[in-house]
Parts: structure tokens; C-alpha cells; sequence
């Protein structure tokens, strides 16, 4: 006699095979991954930024020094050009390789030099304090550096 599967025992497996990848794809959740993967990039980037700075400043004696951006915000600002602050020609080449863009919201046209990094900046005159954020962060987290 020939043993062999029954057509119901087939598609019970493939049944609970079904389910079984359902679940994983659930648990793995490729959009929170990819969103995870930018917030880290944006984390990486406003860290960046703000290392730049801070060496520019200990490279002038504590002095923020730059033809492009005389004085450092004292408001929430946009790093780009125009409308925001030109940090490009301070930073680049010397202390960052290129500005940093927010990879969803950055943009950058070679061909006017007009960029939008996506990235804030702010100076606390009274302590201080330079920060640089990403109000572009997903998950609903808050991406702020602070020196």
C-alpha cells in the first residue's frame, strides 16, 4: 500500500506556513526599521555637525569665526541657504568632508550651491550652549545634540 500525504494535511501546512510568515513579517516591521535607520543617520549627522563647530570655535580661541555666518543663531535656524544660516563655507572641507544632509528632507542643488540640510541650529548666549536638531525625526523621537 502507498503512504502519501492527503490533501488536507498539504494545505494545512501550507496553512500554518502562511501564518508563520505573516507573523514574522509583522514582528520585523520594515517601515519602523527603515525609519529606525534614518533617525540614527540623522543622529550621526546633528553629532557631526556640532563637533565641526565646536572645533572651529576651539580653533579661534573659543571664538565663533566665519565670513559666511558672522554670528551663530541665537533662534531656532535651518542650516541652508538661503534663508537660514550658511555653515557650508566653515565647516567644509576643513572639519566635515561635506555638510550633512537629513536623509528624507536634505537636499542639496550642485548647481547654485543652495542646499537645505535639514538640521536646526541654535546658540544659548547666556550659557553657552550650541544645539543642533532634526525636526524631521520619525517615531516620534527628539534628535537633539548639545555642547
Amino acid at each position: 500500500m502507498k503512504k502519501a500525504f492527503t490533501l488536507i494535511e498539504v494545505l494545512l501546512v501550507i496553512g500554518i506556513i502562511i501564518l508563520l510568515a505573516g507573523a514574522i513579517i509583522v514582528a520585523v516591521n520594515p517601515g519602523r526599521q527603515f525609519a529606525k535607520a534614518r533617525n540614527t543617520q540623522r543622529k550621526t549627522d546633528t553629532t557631526a555637525l556640532l563637533n565641526a563647530i565646536v572645533q572651529v570655535m576651539v580653533d579661534n580661541q573659543g571664538a565663533w569665526k566665519c565670513n559666511s555666518a558672522p554670528e551663530l543663531p541665537t533662534a531656532t535656524t535651518p542650516i541652508a541657504t538661503p534663508g537660514g544660516v550658511d555653515l557650508e563655507p566653515c565647516l567644509v572641507p576643513t572639519y566635515l568632508p561635506r555638510i550633512p544632509l537629513d536623509p528624507q528632507q536634505g537636499n542639496y542643488n550642485t548647481a547654485t550651491g543652495a542646499y537645505n540640510t535639514g538640521y536646526n541650529l541654535r546658540y544659548y548666549p547666556d550659557t553657552g550652549r550650541i544645539e543642533v536638531c532634526a525636526p524631521y525625526a520619525e517615531l516620534n523621537e527628539i534628535i537633539c545634540t548639545t555642547k
